[in-house]
């Protein structure tokens, strides 16, 4: 028959053994050392000074003083003396020093492993449930890069479902933002979480936004609405081709050109000026006391959409009279000249109209 237990190496009683009650009372000894086993420290080196009963301690390496030879084993003050148990693998100790279960490796006190792998939940400094299983109570959350970038994944099963982050005030959603039932990513805001508005929404192939942030149409001036670049006006847009749509201007602001019959100027209100600046005429033909020159027809440089106002001028001692009814197109005017001057006055003609 044996005379050690073969896990934990305890003394047995031996038939016919006199004074039985020493083997049993050195089992129980060893039992108090093991189970339910609490160190004061593991990786114990040096023993102190003054021990207390039951004090254990898991030693290092390179123990010294009493501990010398004892690496890897457990050290028990009992009865004024040291007493040393040699712990097996899978052995578990409370440290109370780190405030950790450890268990022993074979070769190191070590941190009981822990699967962190298809966990129903975690919550830290607070609670998880079935639908928000990662759960945080903290002042901040960090999440850092691992020697490069890094990226938080939202991901979602279909178009249809929802892939987001809610923003709340005592549990009421104020402000999301993410895809929100389709592939368009959107900005909404609530001031009740119940009533929902889409500020802004981003078209995913053409990256263009909409929502009750952006102007509506060329006409809307909503307070605090964010101009559209193709409703509003800056420097890129500023000078251009005019255009309107039903009487709204669509275009630039100012367009100005100019051709074989003068300059024009479009501006987006719809109004239009035309300039030129004529070849010169002859005023020979006696006219009373003044001298006229035959009819002129002046092609405007651009169209306009009713006939303009006219307005022209010869150089000194010129005056314009005679200006027929001018179409959206073209007028027909002649000069008056207080003297006879067969070709030296060039007529400087303007017409102001509206292009649509």
């Amino acid at each position: 028959m044996s005379q050690t237990s073969p896990r934990l190496n305890l003394p047995l009683l031996q038939p016919a053994q006199a004074q039985k009650h020493v083997t049993h009372n050195e089992a129980l000894r060893q039992l108090d050392l093991v189970v339910q086993l609490s160190v004061r420290s593991t990786d114990s080196g040096t023993p102190p000074v003054v021990p207390a009963q039951g004090e254990v301690h898991a030693l290092g390496a390179n123990p010294t003083g009493d501990w010398a030879g004892h690496a890897g084993e457990l050290a028990a003050w009992l009865d004024n003396a040291w007493h040393f148990v040699t712990p097996d693998i899978g052995w578990r100790a409370w440290d109370e020093a780190a405030g950790d279960l450890k268990f022993w490796t074979g070769t190191a006190w070590a941190p009981l492993p822990v699967s962190t792998q298809n966990l129903d939940g975690v919550g830290v400094a607070t609670n998880s449930d079935s639908t928000n299983r990662l759960s945080v109570r903290s002042p901040a959350t960090l999440l850092s890069h691992e020697g490069g970038g890094h990226q938080l994944k939202i991901n979602k099963a279909s178009a249809g479902d929802t892939a987001s982050l809610l923003f709340q005030s005592n549990w009421t959603g104020h402000a999301e933002m993410g895809l929100s039932g389709s592939t368009e990513f959107s900005i909404k805001v609530s001031p009740d979480g119940g009533n929902w508005t889409e500020a802004m929404t981003f078209d995913p192939v053409a990256g263009t936004v909409s929502g009750a942030a952006v102007q509506a149409d060329a006409s809307d001036t909503t307070s605090g609405r964010l101009m559209r670049a193709d409703y509003g006006y800056g420097p890129g847009n500023l000078l251009g081709t005019v255009a309107e749509n039903a009487g709204v201007p669509t275009g630039a602001v100012i367009e100005r050109g100019s051709n074989a019959n003068g300059d024009y100027v479009r501006f987006a209100d719809g109004t239009q000026i035309c300039t030129a600046t004529l070849a010169p005429v002859a005023c020979t033909t006696a006219e009373g006391a003044l001298f006229k020159s035959g009819p002129i027809t002046w092609d405007f440089p651009a169209d306009f959409s009713t006939p303009p106002n006219l307005n022209g001028t010869g150089g000194v001692a010129t005056r314009f009279t005679g200006f027929d009814t001018p179409s959206s197109s073209q007028s027909t005017f002649i000069v008056f000249s207080v003297i006879s001057d067969a070709a030296a006055l060039a007529p400087s003609v303007t017409a102001i109209g509206r292009w649509f």
